[in-house]
């Protein structure tokens, strides 16, 4: 998988706490347009899950997958 820093930045700042979107945005400094894209991509790889769907205000966190990558990015 070729991570962007976009990427990156999304799966370091949701390692320890899921998240909503705009949290995310403000965490990572990525503009708010590009927010979606990215957990789109990083949900069709597994990597990211959202956790309530329905909801109005999603909260997304990491897979097994996405925390063993992270785990991986910091070696």
């Amino acid at each position: 998988m070729n991570i962007s820093s976009y990427r990156v930045k999304v799966m370091k700042t949701l390692k320890d706490e899921v998240k909503i979107p705009t949290v995310i945005v403000k965490d990572c400094d990525i503009v708010p347009n590009h927010i979606s894209k990215v957990l789109s991509e990083l949900k069709e790889v597994g990597a990211v899950k959202c956790l309530n769907e329905e909801a109005k205000g999603r909260l997304y966190g990491l897979t097994d997958l996405g925390d063993e990558i992270v785990d991986n990015l910091a070696e």
